[in-house]
């Protein structure tokens, strides 16, 4: 019989502020988040609470500029906080995860005078932002999106409708990429919404099949004005702002679904090194081993495919390509080890009196957001291959 089990992941970490800001996350998700999540996502109940305290641990703002109020750190660091507090809760991992891509926008491609003005209450002043680029007709085809900004002096006026928008009706700030030219990628722009503005209207929350405790909803703008000061970069340029997030937040997925798969493997580690049948504890049987072996297998290979694409970006070196690898290889292998995870747990991993089964239901959204992950072949042929003939 072994009396291994869980253990907790051995980090390979820069510097000493990294081990501590990791053992700082590692001491609120047990004090704050883990005791909550089964009981407040079976409710649907979002933890704004939390991210109060995100922010205020300075967690909101791990890799911008500290002139900004930012933590100053590199994506390898970020990307493994994330991974943490995704195996404690994913509605707070991937929470932050897009409040990261929702300040991504301003912090690249913002003046200085905007980026003075905002940043500062958006990484650290409790605010909690949103993304806005897909639509209900405009999904993996982002650049065909309607919504569009008419100009009228220094003020613009938005009009149609966001889907599919995490903290859609709660953000208090909302990137948005609306149509101020022609058709196609190079007639859109990028705006910074108030979420209080006037015409701004949320609908009643997606009901989804997990992640629960997220708010996923549509976004009207009948109307919503926004002064100019408010645009961020050139007009026209929106979309190349809104591809150059995704790749940062494709990296952001593939974290968290490293540590929701880490959750899944930690539990069912737990599990069948105290179950017994046969006489014996079921983790002595080969073919449960074997299971063992491929779950641990496929998050080490994820968790040092998305290290090597953040050391990509940490050093100012292309990693769109590796971004959508690690993306499309963590969020399948988070699919891959959840459902192997409730198989090892029998009936138990099919109830909810263990979290077996509310992994395996977050893991199946990681292989659709931000960008599915046969948009992520698509990205992945192009780089090795060229584009396709038309």
């Amino acid at each position: 019989m072994t009396d291994h089990g869980p253990q907790p992941v051995e980090r390979q970490l820069p510097t000493e502020e990294a081990r501590d800001l990791i053992s700082l996350v590692r001491d609120l998700v047990q004090r704050e988040i883990e005791p909550h999540a089964a009981e407040e996502e079976d409710a649907g109940r979002f933890p704004r609470e939390v991210f109060g305290l995100l922010s205020a641990s300075g967690l909101l703002a791990l890799p911008y500029a500290e002139e900004f109020g930012g933590g100053d750190q590199p994506y390898e660091v970020y990307l493994q906080v994330l991974e943490e507090l995704a195996a404690a809760r994913l509605t707070v991992g991937l929470g932050v995860s897009v409040h990261t891509l929702a300040c991504h926008a301003l912090a690249g491609y913002g003046t200085k005078q905007q980026r003075t003005e905002h940043l500062p209450a958006m990484l650290g002043g409790g605010l909690l932002g949103a993304y806005c680029l897909s639509e209900p007709s405009s999904g993996s085809d982002a650049a065909s999106l309607r919504t569009r900004a008419t100009r009228s002096g220094d003020t613009w006026t938005l009009q149609g409708t966001k889907a599919w928008i995490t903290h859609g009706g709660i953000a208090d700030f909302y990137t948005v990429l609306a149509r101020t030219g022609g058709e196609g990628a190079h007639g859109i722009t990028a705006f910074l919404v108030p979420g209080d503005a006037e015409g701004l209207s949320a609908a009643p929350p997606e009901k989804k099949m997990g992640m629960k405790g997220s708010p996923t909803a549509q976004l009207h703008f009948d109307g919503v004005q926004v002064s100019d000061a408010r645009r961020i970069g050139d007009e026209g340029q929106g979309f190349a702002i809104a591809l150059s997030a995704l790749d940062s937040g494709r990296l952001g997925i593939a974290a968290c679904a490293i540590g929701v798969a880490q959750a899944a493997l930690d539990q069912a580690l737990s599990y069948v090194t105290q179950r017994r049948q046969f006489g014996r504890p079921v983790v002595d049987f080969q073919g449960l081993r074997f299971m063992l072996a491929d779950m641990g297998t496929q998050i080490e290979a994820g968790r040092a495919l998305y290290l090597a694409a953040a050391r990509l970006r940490d050093e100012g070196k292309p990693f769109a390509k590796q971004a959508a690898m690690a993306k499309l290889f963590c969020t399948d292998a988070a699919m891959r080890v959840t459902t192997d995870a409730v198989q090892l747990m029998g009936g138990y991993g099919y109830t909810a009196d263990f979290p077996a089964e509310r992994y395996m239901r977050e893991a199946k959204v990681l292989q659709i957001v931000e960008g599915t992950n046969q948009i992520q072949r698509m990205v992945v042929a192009r780089h090795l291959a060229g584009p396709e003939s038309r």
